[in-house]
This record gives C-alpha cells, structure tokens and sequence, in this order.
C-alpha cells in the first residue's frame, strides 16, 4: 500500500458523454470528451491516475430511471438495481463499459461498483432462477459479477479490477471460492464509522478480511471517507467524524500483516455528493477540502496533522479551520461556513424575538394586510433583508465559478431559500401595509381592564 495519494476515482455517472445509443443517459451538464481528456491529462501532470467507477448491478438509477430501460429493473417500481436475468442488460453494460474505458485508455484500473443491489431476489425472474437452480441470492448475485469480469477480462487484458465489498461479506466462502471471481477482482472494504473500538476491529473487519484470504482474495483495499457518510443533506463537514474514521482504519492497517498472503493494495478516500441519483447535494467539495488535507496527512504521517496548510491550529470539533487558506473554492468555504453557522438563527431570532414584529406585524397582520406602520419600522428586518440578499448575491457568483447552474440553483433551494424566503415574505408584506383604516377587521376590539385597588 502506498500511502501518498496517487490516484483519482471518479464515479461520472450521468455526467459522462455518452454518444449513439447511450445518449440518453447524459445530463445537459455532462463534460464533453475534452472535458474527460483534461481532466485525465490535469491528474497526469500531477501523477495521478484517473479510475473510472462504472456501476455495474446496483445504484443504477440514473440508468433504469428512462422509459427505454425500465424493462432492466429487478422489481418495475424501483430504479436501482438491475434483473441480471435479462439478456438486455450484460449487453446494456458492455456498451457503457466500453465507452467509458475507450475514453480511459491511460487507466490500469476500473471500478464495477456493485454495491448496495437493494431488492436483488424481490423481482419474480430472480424467484424462478433461484426455485430452478436451487440458488440464493448470494450464488445469483456472483454469476452477474463473473459475466461482468469475463467480459472485462476477454476484452481489456491487463485491466485491474476493483468492486464494493459490502453484498459479498454475506456470501459463504465455498461460493466465494466457486464463483472464481478471486482471480479477477480486489475488494473494497469500506467502514465509514467514526471509530471502530478495538472489539469491533476484532469482531467485524478482521473476520471479513479473513474470509477473503479463505475465498481466494490475494489483495483488499480500504475505503474510507472524507465527506458525505453523516447525513444525505449535511451542508458542513464535521472534521472530528472523518478523522476518528481514519484513524480507526490506521489501527485496522496494523492487523493486516496478520493475515499473510492477503495484501492491502490502497486506500480509497470517498467523498460523496450524493446518496443516490435522486437525494440532494450533501457537502460541496471546497467546504470539504480541509477534511480531505487533515485525512489525507493522518494516513501518510500516522497521526493527526499538528496543523494544515495555513496558519492557525484547526478546531477539529467546531468543524471549522481558521486563516483565510489558499486552496480553491477557499472562498465558497468561508461563505458556507457564514450560512451554516448564522443565516437560520439569525433571521429565525429576528422573526420571532423581534417584539414590534411580533406586537405590530404579527401573521395575523399580515395575512388582513393591515396595521400601523407609526408602531414600528422594519429596521432590523430591512437590514437584515439588505445584508443577507448582498451576501447571497456574491455566493452564487462565487458558486457559478464553478458548478453548473443546475447544481448553484439546487445548492441554493435547499440551504438558502428556506429561510431567507421568510424575510423577504416579511418584508414584502410590510412594503404592502395599507394605511390604518377604520372600522378595523370583524372582531378586532380596542380593550382596557382596569384594576382597582383600595385599602
């Protein structure tokens, strides 16, 4: 295992451009093919190489969510994972491996995924297939990735191959053997946990390891994670949950020359932008980059970094690094940072603690559309507005710099809009208060109680 990082796994997706038949499955945002050639030409300049990650059984959706290959899924109503009993769908794959490789040609490695095949034996092919063969869904799921590696192994001699990990750890190891897949494929073992207890090293990764040494397996690899893994719509890395994550995997490393001949081959660091296809952006990559340094030098030193890159000691459990930094998209960090950390408790305490808000322009107010605007004046709230819309407006500047307008509009619906929307409301109505007026609404009355005391 080298513990310099020395390569890139890219998962395009839709984002790949694909061309004839394959189309469709293109986003309008998808890079061009000299997008893919810069990219890989960038990632040479810096010794990297590029591995492409090609989803090859579950996680598909971005696939099967067309009307043209709706007939693909495992069960009709879910997108996700492919009925491997359907001729259609090894030459389907076939298609896309080949155009992705064919755009790839500098890669040694390539990435099948197959990970997370929710719902595989659900479909009623996979029912008959297993009543008929006296299967299961272990044995079923293994036949679909040997057709996968033949395929790869006939067509692109010399192609090193890695998967996910996670559908064979409930695999029996007499299957494992029989599949022959150990021959042609490194698994991935992927924990993302804060932290594995020397107990849970012991009774869960050790033994998952040891039945791929009795499958066959010669070489595993890590994975880890530096971003995403802590909720499908966190907008902030929390940085002490990644580091204990990595620092738990270091102990794991410890052991594995324990389990002589398996050999750990690398580490893959993931860091997710979505949970599948169809959930919402979870951390953009600039607001998880110093998680990535801090991680990144605690799995090449073998312990935390004493500082990053620029001035000031991290407060790991605040979640945030101090100094301005110079990496790219610093900008967009310290501007989430400001939304993350005061853009809901700012208008919210403005909204509902604000007492001439809450006395003179109340719902009730605003939805009757009347009161005395001589009773207060939007101040607070008009700055506020005033400050917040300006910040807004250099955000997405800075975001347009950088991402696609599909995802600067979708970043900003889900982290802005929901609670900047409540104070351009408020100021909206109050730019549209009517004059007081009389008589005043059915059942508004002007009241005193006055109390007497006497003695």
């Amino acid at each position: 295992c080298s513990c310099s990082p020395n390569g890139v796994l890219i998962e395009y997706e839709d984002m790949f451009p694909f061309k004839g038949e394959l189309e469709i499955l293109r986003s309008p945002y998808a890079y061009s093919e000299e997008d893919i050639e810069r990219i890989q030409q960038l990632a040479e300049q810096h010794k990297l190489e590029v591995v492409p990650l090609v989803q090859t059984f579950g996680h598909v959706e971005f696939i099967l969510k067309h009307q043209k290959y709706q007939h693909l899924r495992e069960v009709e109503r879910f997108p996700n994972s492919f009925n491997p009993h359907i001729p259609d769908t090894l030459a389907l794959l076939k298609s896309i491996l080949s155009q992705v490789i064919e755009k790839h040609r500098r890669s040694t490695w390539i990435h099948i995924g197959a990970d997370e095949v929710f719902h595989l034996g659900e479909g009623m092919d996979s029912k008959n297939w297993m009543s008929h063969n006296k299967g299961d869904v272990g044995t079923m799921y293994l036949k679909h990735i040997k057709e996968v590696l033949g395929f790869l192994t006939a067509q692109y001699w010399g192609l090193r191959v890695l998967m996910w990990d996670d559908m064979l750890r409930k695999i029996s190891v007499g299957a494992l053997r029989e599949s022959g897949i150990a021959k042609h494929v490194s698994p991935v073992v992927w924990f993302y946990a804060p932290d594995f207890e020397a107990e849970q090293i012991g009774k869960v990764t050790l033994p998952f390891l040891t039945k791929y040494v009795e499958s066959g397996f010669e070489a595993v690899w890590f994975a880890s994670a530096f971003k995403g893994t802590t909720g499908p719509a966190q907008a902030w890395t929390p940085l002490s949950y990644h580091l204990k994550n990595h620092l738990s995997w270091l102990k794991v490393m410890q052991a594995v020359p324990r389990l002589a001949p398996l050999r750990l081959q690398g580490v893959v660091l993931t860091g997710w932008q979505r949970y599948d296809h169809y959930s919402v952006l979870c951390e953009l990559l600039p607001v998880s980059i110093p998680s990535l340094a801090i991680c990144l030098q605690t799995l090449v030193n073998g312990e935390p970094p004493a500082l990053l890159a620029w001035p000031g000691s991290p407060p790991l459990e605040q979640s945030t690094c101090e100094g301005r930094g110079a990496f790219p998209g610093v900008e967009i960090y310290h501007m989430v940072e400001q939304v993350n950390g005061h853009l809901k408790e700012s208008i919210l305490k403005a909204l509902e603690e604000e007492s001439a808000i809450k006395g003179w322009f109340s719902p009730y107010h605003r939805k009757r559309q009347f009161g005395n605007p001589q009773s207060w004046t939007p101040a607070l709230p008009s700055r506020l507005h005033e400050d917040w819309e300006s910040f807004v407006r250099d955000l997405r500047a800075q975001l347009e710099r950088i991402y696609f307008p599909d995802t600067v509009e979708e970043w900003m619906e889900e982290n802005i809009n929901p609670y900047l929307d409540q104070l351009r409301d408020l100021v909206r109505d109050y730019r549209g208060l009517r004059p007081p007026r009389l008589p005043l609404p059915p059942g508004w009355a002007l009241g005193a109680t006055v109390v007497c005391v006497c003695w």
